[in-house]
């Protein structure tokens, strides 16, 4: 396995070309699923509080990408123009649906509101994805395929290029969401990624401001930054990274103080709460309250898959933000998930649930946590 540095970039329809483990390289169709005894001793207790928070009225509402990914692992230097010999591997993802799950482990009752075809990629999504969130509002297409992203990584672990087909969630319209408009109302809190249209964003930013809902907003890359809302003002919470934040607000983070400087730019825009992230150099906080708190990452000097490192660690921000929790065990359950997500081969972990991620967090910040 090979020593290397932990990056937090967040998963998206891109990903940012981070190194793997080469053990990862084997030909493997993982669907998140494990046989083991275990396994579904786990399943089957998420199930169970899935089942009973169902009796809530406020769900989490989540909306965006829910896709297949595949990776293709090169054996060689890759040549261009000719066949190259690869072994592949298969897992579910989609920022808006990994944070879905995630959220789902840690007990919260949650709905996802997405596109997909009527097809097998969307069979496996749905057989993965149902016992942790509510399915229902998931709108099946008959002229369009479930959506994917294919990343080819060289002998290395490299990514040398990734093919997203995510056209479908163009049909995310606010059309769509209209119909929906009395469960939206139901929400506690709605969570948006940006593949998502622009439009889309916009309505529900007026939406969430209208009805006094909590809005979180997750951009998937540099190139839908444009997909943000007119105003920022309604948003609860914008979880970017740097790459993202110097496309938005078109400039350049060359040092911390630069790093401070944009997440001040963000909260003049309106964001109640932002985070910045800046690889292993870790995360930057600010809130309204004019507060500005640097966290470092968590070294982690063997990764196994930094798939759904972003989305684990949004993931444990907004549940332990929706639990009160205080700002220092609000980022920092943000790290430890997304440090315990990448010694995985999974995109969401599978031991993930409340109690395991405070044991985790007990055990990696050398505290008791109340």
């Amino acid at each position: 396995m090979r020593k290397i540095t932990y990056d937090t970039s967040y998963n998206s329809d891109l990903t940012t070309g981070n190194p793997s483990s080469n053990s990862q390289k084997e030909n493997i169709v993982d669907l998140e699923t494990s046989k083991s005894s275990n396994a579904k001793t786990d399943k089957a207790n998420v199930e169970k509080s899935f089942a009973v928070n169902k009796n809530q009225k406020q769900p989490v509402i989540c909306i965006g990408g829910a896709n297949i990914d595949r990776k293709l692992y090169v054996k060689q230097a890759i040549s261009s123009g000719t066949s190259n010999p690869v072994t592949s591997s298969k897992t579910i993802g989609g920022v808006a649906r990994n944070i879905a799950e995630n959220l789902g482990r840690l007990g919260e009752y949650v709905t996802l509101f997405s596109v997909a075809g009527n097809d097998i990629d969307w069979k496996e999504i749905d057989a993965v994805s149902s016992p942790y969130m509510n399915l229902e509002h998931v709108t099946q297409l008959e002229h369009a395929a479930t959506g994917s992203y294919t990343a080819v990584l060289d002998q290395h672990g490299d990514m040398k290029i990734a093919l997203a087909d995510m056209d479908i969630f163009e049909e995310i319209t606010p059309e769509l969401l209209k119909g929906k408009i009395n469960m939206l109302r139901q929400a506690k809190c709605i969570i948006i990624d940006l593949n998502c249209p622009g439009d889309t964003v916009d309505f529900l930013s007026k939406f969430t401001m209208e009805y006094n809902i909590p809005l979180v907003v997750i951009p998937v890359s540099s190139p839908k930054m444009d997909r943000l809302p007119s105003s920022l003002d309604s948003v609860s919470w914008l979880i970017v990274n740097k790459d993202e934040t110097e496309t938005f607000l078109n400039t350049k983070i060359k040092n911390i103080d630069d790093w401070k400087q944009s997440v001040k730019g963000w909260l003049e825009l309106g964001v109640k709460n932002v985070i910045v992230t800046n690889g292993a150099e870790g995360v930057i906080l600010g809130n309204e309250n004019g507060d500005i708190r640097y966290y470092p990452a968590i070294h982690t000097p063997e990764v196994v898959d930094v798939t759904g490192a972003g989305d684990a660690f949004c993931s444990a921000v907004i549940h332990s933000w929706l639990q009160k929790r205080t700002i220092h065990y609000i980022i920092h359950s943000g790290l430890v998930n997304s440090h315990k997500t990448i010694t995985s081969k999974h995109t969401v972990r599978q031991e993930l649930s409340a109690e395991q991620l405070k044991i985790d967090m007990e055990e990696i910040l050398n505290e008791k946590l109340s």
